[in-house]
Order: structure tokens, then sequence, then C-alpha cells
């Protein structure tokens, strides 16, 4: 009976797995948390690269293209969609809807189109995070969602400030229809964080606010408005829409004598920060001595120590293990000490087999009606239901070609491995091309990585040693292909094979992505000999 049990269990937790796919917290009042971008000035990082990120975390695509360079005669129009995040595939075309047209301009840059159009061929990279917002700035008459905007972009533009410029000028041409939002944007020099909204259904244009990460400092958005005060003499660190005070008295949303402060204005939130937000800046900066009860933190802080771009990646495995916000702490079973003769000598207090810190709503209320106050919910920053996600290093000092790249992993960020891709990459492996998120299909990237991932929570005190010894493998061995990978760009740019270069580049993302989908397939078959044999 104990076998059937075991093989009953990891039966069900993989059958819901391929049923709800990353569903296991939709109904979660918290699941509306999703994404976090974590921002690095090039004078915080280790080797003065500049670092964006982002975590797509919800249902959204999961498929990714590299969109070429094109040119286009005078008369030519770009078309912008709504309903472009939930596809299926490049050329699902299901509850896309066309919102309009802008004028096309005479070429545009190759760019890395995920469901968040993310990095382009010249180094400018994009983050994102949802804050929401007052349902009344919201104008769905307004033509551009976010991801439209970031598309636009990276097609456009070569720095960040032009970028913000550009959208700045696009919404108020042609009007924001999105809810509350963060945009993180990086070039080679600096990154900056936008936040942009509606002003109200009876307006067409939209209200934003650009803030610079100073060069020194760590910056993070986490689906709450963050900026504050509007410095409108420091043109170097701030940027805003011509209408951004005006709207707010139009609302009564401010009355013009109180300080203006972005996030209390727009934000529609008590203070601009929450547990990730104090999480990360804490853990970068512990000598600040953040307090988690304060009524504001600094925007961006300067880091104690120099940050690497595997000090980013592993922020983004982060679920609070060891610290009170720990969601596993109380979850312990008794464990018998027996000696040699099977005779028991002694009891251990153990963390549960099982006990993870990515349960669902359901687990975390059984247990939490077996004893109270079990598990007191956190949004971690890596969650089980995260789509994809990035962290993306720029590098000045470097071509283009390489001095971009973007480590991409799919799924839970907390347990799977990243995969570089370069900016001057041209073609994705093939199962890139398929999203996993509407049903399970093999064909689909994301699932190669889902199973072996789900299946290792069911006895995850077992499985983590293992799962994570192979994700540090990953990312040592990437880092040190991709500096000799690095070299031979560098060379083959220099003696003018452009052509041989991305070659190269296509190579080195498919094979990796190869090593770590076939890795993970050995995983998903070992935890399902486990469970089935009742491990």
């Amino acid at each position: 009976m104990k076998r059937i049990f075991f093989a009953l269990l990891a039966m069900l937790a993989v059958s819901s797995v391929q049923a709800q796919s990353v569903l296991d917290q939709v109904n979660d009042p918290f699941f509306g948390e999703s994404c976090t971008s974590i921002m690095v000035g090039k004078k915080a990082t280790t080797d003065g690269s500049v670092i964006t990120s982002h975590t797509c975390d919800g249902r959204y695509r999961t498929w990714l293209t590299f969109e070429k360079a094109q040119k286009f005669d005078k008369k030519a129009t770009h078309k912008v969609y709504k309903g472009t995040l939930k596809t299926e595939t490049a050329w699902d075309q299901r509850k896309m809807k066309l919102a309009g047209e802008i004028d096309q301009v005479e070429s545009t840059f190759a760019y890395l189109n995920t469901a968040y159009p993310c990095l382009n061929e010249k180094q400018l990279a994009i983050g994102e995070t949802t804050f929401v917002g007052p349902e009344e700035l919201v104008n769905e008459n307004g033509m551009f969602l976010i991801e439209e905007l970031e598309r636009i972009a990276l097609q456009r533009c070569t720095t960040a400030r032009d970028a913000i410029k550009l959208i700045g000028k696009l919404i108020k041409k042609h009007g924001y229809g999105d809810w509350g939002e963060c945009i993180t944007i990086a070039d080679k020099k600096e990154v900056w964080q936008l936040e942009i909204l509606g002003e109200g259904p009876d307006n067409i244009g939209g209200v934003w606010a650009a803030q610079r990460i100073p060069d020194g400092h760590v910056g993070v958005s986490a689906n709450i408005s963050r900026i504050g005060i509007i410095e409108k003499k420091n043109k170097d660190y701030f940027m805003y829409s011509d209408n951004v005070f005006s709207v707010a008295k139009e609302l009564e949303r401010w009355d013009g004598k109180e300080e203006f402060k972005f996030w209390k204005v727009y934000g529609g939130v008590d203070k601009p920060f929450k547990i990730r937000e104090f999480f990360i800046l804490n853990h970068f900066a512990p000598s600040l001595n953040l307090d988690f009860e304060a009524d504001e933190l600094p925007f961006s802080v300067k880091p104690d120590n120099k940050i690497s771009v595997k000090d980013v990646m592993a922020m983004y495995r982060e679920t609070y293990e060891g610290t009170k916000y720990d969601m596993t702490q109380n979850l312990k079973v008794i464990k018998k000490k027996k000696n040699d003769k099977k005779e028991v000598i002694g009891v251990d207090t153990i963390t549960a087999l099982n006990a993870h810190p990515w349960p669902n709503g359901n687990n975390r209320k059984l247990y939490n009606y077996l004893k109270d106050g079990s598990v007191e919910y956190q949004r971690t920053v890596a969650v089980s239901w995260c789509s994809y996600s990035f962290v993306t290093q720029l590098r000045d000092w470097l071509p283009d070609e390489v001095g971009g790249v973007a480590w991409f992993s799919f799924d839970n960020p907390g347990q799977s491995p990243r995969i570089p891709i370069y900016a001057g990459t041209t073609e994705l492996p093939e199962s890139f091309n398929y999203c996993g998120q509407k049903r399970y299909r093999a064909d689909a990237t994301i699932w190669a990585y889902r199973k072996a991932n789900k299946l290792a929570t069911l006895a995850w005190q077992n499985t983590r040693e293992e799962m994570m010894a192979d994700v540090a493998h990953f990312e040592n061995k990437g880092f040190e292909d991709a500096e000799a990978l690095e070299v031979k760009i560098k060379k083959l740019l220099k003696e003018g094979k452009k052509d041989e270069a991305k070659i190269l580049l296509n190579k080195f993302t498919r094979d990796f992505t190869g090593a770590t989908m076939l890795r993970w397939k050995e995983l998903e078959n070992k935890y399902w000999g486990k469970f089935g044999l009742g491990f």
C-alpha cells in the first residue's frame, strides 16, 4: 500500500502539472504580484557591466524568436496589436486585435522577441513589472500596451534615454491603454526605471516618470510604483511627461500643495515597497539597516560589495530560506534515531521531506488547518508560476554581438538552469518556437524543465541538493564557455567574418540548451523512478 500511495501521489502531482501547468497559485490572492526586475549600474558591478532583468511571472507565452533587422519604404506603417502575450506560437493569431498603425521608420534593429521584448542587437535591454495602479486611470482605448512599446523601442533605439523619449512621444500621440507598468531600460552606459499609467478614460494620452539608477547603485521594481520626488532640474536623472503634475490635479489625486511623490499620487499603494523590494535592497546593502516597517525605502542603494551577474542570478533563486520569512520553517517531522541493532535511541526534529518554498494555496490551507500559523504566505523572488526569466548583461568594451547577453531560463528560476542568448544571435533552437502554457506539449522548451522541477518538489529536501548542483554546474560552465566564445567572436568580427560569428553564436545557444534539456530529462526520469517505487 505504501508503494501504491507514493506512486499515486507522484502521478497526481504531474497530472496536475500537465492539466494546470503554472496555475498552481492562480486562485491565490497573491497571484497578481507578478514579475521582479533588478537593475545594477556599471559602477556597482564587479566588471563594469550594466544589468537589467525580469521574471515573467504568470501564464504568459513562453515561445521566443530573434526577429531580424529590416528596411522599409517611406510609405510603410507599423501595425500595433493587442493580445500578443497569450499566443501559442509566433503564427498564432487567436484573440489578437489590431489596435492601429503608426508610421514606420526606414530601418529597424534585430531584437529578442519574448512576451515582453527584451534585448536588441545594439545592447539595449528592457525588463518589466506591472504595478497596476488605480483603475480610474485606465483608458482601454489607448493604442499601446506596454509590450508593444517595448517592441518599438527595441526596433528603433540604441540608448535608454532615446527609448524613454520615444515611448513618451508615442503615448502622447496615440494613447496608453494598459494598467500601471514599469519597464527597466538599460544600455551600455546606464539603466533607468520608467513608470507609466493612463490618464483616465476621457483622455487618450498617459502619464509617466523615469528615474535613473545611479551608476554605483542597485535598484528593484517588484509590482509597486517606486519613483518618489521628481527633481525637475536634475535632467540627468529624471524625465517625465509634461502633464504629470496637471493630470494629478485634474483627477484630484494631488492638491498642488503637498509634496509630490509619483508613487503616492499615482501608485495606488500605502507605501512603495513590500517584501521583495525590502529583501533585495537589504541583502545588497545590509549596512544601511533598512527597516521593513518604514514608510519608505530608498529608491536605490549603494551595495556594500560589488555585484556580479551571478549574484543577481542567485537573488532570482531566493526563497528567504533561513530567515523569519521562510515558509518551510514550521514544517517539521520527528525522525527516530536508531543504533546498529535497529533500536530507537533518540529522536531528531527535521524539516519534512516534502516541505518546499512554493506551496500552493490548498497546501497552505491544509497546513494551517492542522496547526494555525504553520505557513504564513510570503511572496518569494523565485516562484513556481514563472513563465520565463532573464538576467541581461550589457558591456561597452565588447562588440555589440557579444557585449549584450541575456541569461535566460524557463519555468521556476529557483530550479531551472540559465541559457546564454547573445545580442548577435540570429536563430534560436526549434523548440523555442512553441509555448507550453495553454497545454502540455513535448515540443515546447519549458516542459523540458517543468516536469523535473515539479517532481522535485514532492521530496524537495532530498532532491534539492542534486538539482541545485546541476544549476550551479551549468551556471559555471556557461560563464567559462562564454569567455572562450567571446574571444573567438571578437577575432572573427575583427577579420570581417560576421556570418561565421553569427553561426557560432547560434550554435552556442543551441548546444547549451540541448545539454541542459538532456540533464533535466535525466532528472525527470530519475525522480519518476524513485516516486514510482515509493521514494
